[in-house]
């Protein structure tokens, strides 16, 4: 993912047809890529939110930020290990993928509303009219934010190897992050 501009790799959740490269096979299940590029994590935070629904909740706890994952109605914050250029990938699934807990350092995810059927995907303050947006189902979504790498950033907390993937599928009801496995461990 290294060298990618947010732009370079963007698809919607029907596109198959028309990007097949993109179709990707783990298992036996097929699923999409939907993104994968760099987002600027400002303020340690990228989100996924409803087009029409783009309210981010302002005050997080502890507790939230520990979590590394914030849902609310229509969106969801993932917080980050830098406040820089991350790399991030964003997956469809045609259903709840299973986790891979031995592959990531911090598993957590939730369920959130599309009504739209299109999410933008941004760092906290990008320009919200230029950023992605990723054609899902409408409806409710899960979400699973899966992180790895937490534990490279250098002394200046600028730089290091920690990656993103963020899985999205169809039909879970919405509800409070849940932690999977948790970094660092306790």
């Amino acid at each position: 993912m290294a060298g990618l501009d947010r732009r370079d790799v963007i698809i919607g959740a029907a596109g198959l047809a028309a990007a097949p490269a993109l179709a990707q096979q783990r298992g036996d299940l097929m699923f999409q890529i939907l993104y994968e590029g760099n987002l600027f994590a400002d303020y340690f935070q990228i989100y996924l939110c409803d087009e029409n629904h783009s309210d981010l909740p302002e005050a997080f706890t502890d507790e939230d930020i520990a979590r590394r994952l914030v849902a609310g109605p229509q969106e969801v914050v993932v917080f980050t290990a830098r406040n820089m250029h991350v790399p991030v990938r964003v997956e469809w699934h045609p259903q709840r993928p299973a986790p891979n807990l031995d592959g990531y350092q911090h598993v957590v995810e939730a369920g959130f509303a599309c009504p739209s059927g299109r999410l933008v995907l941004a760092g906290l303050t990008d320009y919200i009219p230029s950023s992605p947006r990723l054609a899902v189902k409408t409806g409710v979504l899960g979400v699973r934010a899966n992180m790895s790498g937490l534990d490279t950033l250098r002394e200046n907390g600028l730089d290091g190897d920690d990656r993103y993937l963020v899985q999205l599928w169809p039909g879970t009801q919405p509800d409070a992050a849940r932690v999977l496995k948790a970094w660092p461990q306790e």
